[in-house]
């Protein structure tokens, strides 16, 4: 059984898992709620940009909640503002109006949501918030359509690497498909459980583009079948712990 939580656009993980202890153990397996902190793991093989590296040397816990820091709410529009002044200090692209990108922060990722949304045939949303937030003036449409694939970028890349925090616990717990894979040819083939996901946030519930692309990577990386024994469950109105007792009644 798995939970995770999305909570105030940062994500706190739980597994439930079977404890196995020689002191505990009977006939019935036993079950406990473990916080992961899935936020600070870190491996050299995360693709860690110099954007990431510049905002982790601006936070109050350096070198602390890496993984945090490339998936979580609090942190997409800041990694996009990066880019996007790096992109200002290196080109004209924004004119001599792109003071405020020198600001930490002020693109919160509510902002960056909604420049990707934006659908309008010329992003007039796009050109709103550059203009008023952001203080740029007159941002040619070619303008405006950079900085909405820098947002997308950046959506997607941390929507994939949840996906991949996710997938690496299916994994863990034998959820992910791999065990009904090999099973030998002579064999039954065992079947996938069922796992639920809670969810409870802003960046999730309230992001669709994130969302999609959260659930897309899922799919691409456990297949469509095995994906559809994964269970993506919102959470409105409760806690952690109400999450976690729902994923614990409808996981298998």
């Amino acid at each position: 059984m798995l939970f995770f939580c999305f909570i105030c656009n940062w994500l706190i993980h739980s597994l439930l898992y079977k404890l196995k202890h020689k002191s505990l153990t009977t006939k019935h397996s036993m079950h406990q709620v473990v916080n992961m902190e899935w936020g600070n793991f870190w491996s050299s093989h995360l693709p860690r940009t110099p954007y990431d590296i510049s905002l982790d040397d601006e936070t109050q816990n350096r070198n602390d909640q890496g993984f945090e820091k490339m998936i979580s709410g609090i942190y997409l529009g800041e990694i996009a503002r990066l880019v996007l002044q790096r992109m200002a200090q290196e080109s004209d692209i924004f004119g001599d109006g792109a003071e405020s990108l020198s600001t930490p922060f002020i693109l919160s990722t509510p902002y960056l949501a909604a420049i990707c949304e934006d659908d309008s045939q010329d992003l007039s949303e796009v050109r709103r918030i550059l203009q008023e937030h952001l203080k740029i003036p007159n941002a040619p449409l070619k303008t405006r359509r950079l900085v909405v694939k820098i947002c997308d970028i950046v959506t997607h890349r941390a929507a994939r690497l949840a996906a991949a925090g996710i997938v690496g616990i299916l994994k863990k717990l034998g959820r992910d498909g791999s065990a009904s894979a090999a099973s030998s040819s002579g064999r039954m083939r065992e079947q996938p459980k069922e796992t639920v996901v809670a969810i409870e946030g802003s960046l999730y519930q309230e992001y669709p583009v994130f969302k999609e692309y959260l659930d897309e990577a899922l799919v691409e990386i456990l297949g469509e079948e095995v994906a559809r024994t994964v269970t993506l469950r919102v959470m409105v109105d409760g806690p952690g712990t109400g999450a976690a007792l729902m994923a614990a009644v409808h996981s298998s």
